[in-house]
This record gives C-alpha cells, sequence and structure tokens, in this order.
C-alpha cells in the first residue's frame, strides 16, 4: 500500500507560512481514512454497520517544518489490533529531501450504540480484516 500523498495548502499555513501544528492531526486523520480505503473497510462501510472508532488518545511530536507549497506523504501503521481497541502510527516526510516532519500515533475504541464493544464478538469479519493489516505500513514505493 503506498503512504498518503499531501500538498500542503496556503490556508493550512499562519503568517510565516510555516504548517499550523493542528493540520498535523487532520493529516492523520486523512491517512489513516485512505489506510482504510486501501484496506477494503472503508470508515464509512463501518459506520453503515452501527459501529463508530472515536479517538481515545492522539500525540505528535514536530520534527521540522513543513511550509506552503511542500508535498508530503505519510507512512501509517496498524500498530496494534484489539476486540475493543486499535492504534494507528504516523510519520510525516517532505517529498523531495525525505526529511522528517512529524511523527504521532492515535488510539480509538469501538463503539456502538454509544457502548463500547469487542468487534471480535460484534464483527468477526471487521475484526479478522483488521487483525491482518496488525503490523502493516504503507510505504513510499511508487512516490515519486
Amino acid at each position: 500500500m503506498e503512504a498518503y500523498v499531501h500538498k500542503v495548502q496556503y490556508y493550512e499555513t499562519d503568517q510565516m507560512g510555516v504548517v499550523h501544528h493542528s493540520n498535523y492531526i487532520r493529516w492523520f486523520e486523512e491517512a489513516r481514512i485512505d489506510y482504510l480505503d486501501k484496506m477494503g473497510m472503508s470508515y464509512d462501510a463501518v459506520e453503515k454497520k452501527g459501529i463508530i472508532s472515536p479517538v481515545v488518545s492522539l500525540n505528535c511530536e514536530y520534527k521540522s517544518p513543513a511550509r506552503f507549497g511542500d508535498t508530503v506523504f505519510i507512512v501509517t501503521c496498524l500498530k496494534m489490533v484489539s476486540g475493543v481497541k486499535f492504534c494507528f502510527g504516523y510519520e510525516v516526510y517532505d517529498l523531495k529531501s525525505r526529511e522528517i516532519r512529524a511523527t504521532g500515533e492515535s488510539r480509538h475504541c469501538f463503539l456502538k450504540d454509544n457502548k463500547i464493544i469487542s468487534i471480535k464478538k460484534e464483527n468477526e469479519e471487521v475484526y479478522e480484516l483488521f487483525k491482518s493489516y496488525e503490523g502493516v505500513s504503507t510505504t513510499i514505493e511508487g512516490i515519486y
């Protein structure tokens, strides 16, 4: 699976032309949704089953600034899946220089009817698909 690619937009920057820190969190979400699509289980398909996966915790460590006009790619990894929760890891790199811009992770749980559920018990097919991607990272192969 190819890493997610994002071109930095002007509205994502501050007066100095540097990407505002909050946008990295948005990029993590874009990369996570892209990863799920590539798994063959889009987020909206899971939601149609009545299952949602809210963010439980999130962290981001900023390494170097991205700027307007840059293109970044985000290597995404489904780091852990249990019956109740899962965790994604993210690494943001500049496309041209390959310099790391940020790292982070997001942790999620599975909910149905506003109650924490075991996806393994609720929907084994979804659980098995998630489990089959545990530890799998996107790659930069095929990215120019």
